[in-house]
Parts: C-alpha cells; sequence; structure tokens
C-alpha cells in the first residue's frame, strides 16, 4: 500500500491520499461485510479498489479478517499467493 502510495503522489499532488482513502474505504465495508466477497484461492477472498486498478486480498478467521496485501490488479497472482 506504501508503494501505491508513493507512486500515485509522484504523479500528482494528493492523488496518493485518494489512492490511500479508497483502499481504507474498501477495508471498511470488508470490516462491516467480511463474507460479501468471493473466494479466489482457498480461503481467501478479494475485493476491488474503486477508482485505482489494485485488489485487496483477505481471509477470515473466526470473528476477524485478516488482509493478505494491497495488491496492484497487474500482480501475478503468485505474489500475494506465497503469503497464504
Amino acid at each position: 500500500m506504501a508503494e501505491g502510495f508513493d507512486w500515485h503522489e509522484a504523479r500528482r499532488d494528493g492523488l496518493g491520499y485518494e489512492f490511500v482513502a479508497e483502499v481504507r474505504a474498501v477495508f471498511h465495508k470488508i470490516e462491516e461485510n467480511p463474507l460479501h466477497h468471493a473466494v479466489v484461492y482457498r480461503n481467501v477472498r478479494r475485493a476491488l479498489v474503486r477508482r485505482f486498478p489494485y485488489k485487496v486480498f483477505y481471509y477470515v478467521e473466526r470473528d476477524k479478517a485478516e488482509v493478505i496485501g494491497v495488491v496492484h490488479a497487474k500482480r501475478h497472482p503468485r505474489f500475494w499467493q506465497q503469503r497464504v
């Protein structure tokens, strides 16, 4: 997520903060309804970030959602799958 912030902020002042706000909005949606998003790999779920080509990968365990990573859509799936 920090890399995404830096990349966007270097393109335009304030864009990095907009990126972070959109990612946080996804975190909030996951917190409200963690089972909403489909399972894409083993027990890992994926939520898309609005306005930016990023995906949030997470899994639900008992009463909490654990984020694995915020990944650019063009990254190879093995990048985040090795974190599982």
